[in-house]
């Protein structure tokens, strides 16, 4: 199968699926890679929603890997399959991120902040920690985590746009350091965006309709509504492809000009 990501083997974290209307972000880029040749590594702590995303994809090559992304040994498991399966990684897209519990720094408790750092930013660490070896070793890679619009703009909670933050400042070390090897290390900012993570929580906890939330979203954005996951995932084939080979370090916002709105 021919493509812009031919030949490449990438390794996608929360490429699984959870319930809702709308694909999420993970799933979308699974379905996008794997359109354009890429053989995908599929990661998702709930196998089931992984190997939904696989037959979807129509299978292939590919493979599921079931992973806890906090934990070390789970990361290392996940780019050492890739690897025994397949000889190779060279895409890593760290997908996986977490804002449920966030509060206001006065409220927040230190429980939930730990969670959504390890989640959000040392899973990356881990991951990134098990692929560069191998990345550095055939000469070359293209890393790609999933930040978010908050971590340049206001937000009225502490931890999520603090691990948003963090990701940006790891990402362009880990595009400096890595460099000379040929490996690439770059993020996408996405604003507000259509997915079940976006949407179904937030009508869970507000027992408002999802349109009434969607039609919020929307008027928040310049230009007038929010993006898709295939917005995003069409970006992390530009960066995962040979096309960006000279782009490193980059932020690259994918937000219907919302950061637009700092002035």
């Amino acid at each position: 199968m021919g493509g812009r990501l031919s030949g490449k083997v990438a390794i996608i974290t929360g490429a699984g699926q959870q319930p809702g209307t709308t694909p999420g972000n993970g799933r979308a880029t699974a379905l996008r890679f794997a359109e354009e040749g890429a053989t995908c590594v599929l990661v998702d702590i709930n196998r089931d929603w992984a190997e939904e995303t696989l037959a979807m994809i129509g299978g292939g090559e590919s493979i599921v890997v079931t992973a806890d992304v906090t934990d070390e040994a789970s990361c290392q498991n996940v780019v050492q399959q890739s690897l025994e399966t397949f000889g190779r990684v060279d895409v890593l897209h760290n997908n996986v991120g977490l804002s449920k519990g966030d509060r206001a720094t006065p409220d927040l408790d230190a429980d939930i902040w730990d969670r959504i750092m390890s989640i959000n930013l040392k899973s990356m660490f881990m991951l990134c920690k098990a692929a560069l070896p191998s990345m550095r070793t055939q000469g070359g890679g293209s890393i790609i985590s999933i930040s978010s619009t908050s971590s340049l703009s206001l937000r009225p909670t502490v931890a999520y746009k603090t691990s948003k933050g963090a990701i940006n400042t790891f990402t362009q070390h880990v595009a400096a350091e890595n460099a000379p090897f040929g490996v690439r290390a770059n993020v996408i900012l996405p604003g507000l965006i259509d997915t079940p993570m976006a949407i179904e929580r937030r009508a869970a906890e507000s027992g408002r309709p999802r349109e009434e939330i969607r039609a919020e979203r929307d008027a928040l954005v310049p230009m007038g509504h929010m993006g898709t996951a295939a917005d995003v995932a069409n970006a992390a084939v530009f960066l995962a492809s040979d096309e960006a080979k000279y782009i490193t370090g980059a932020l690259l916002p994918v937000d219907g000009g919302l950061l637009l709105k700092r002035g």
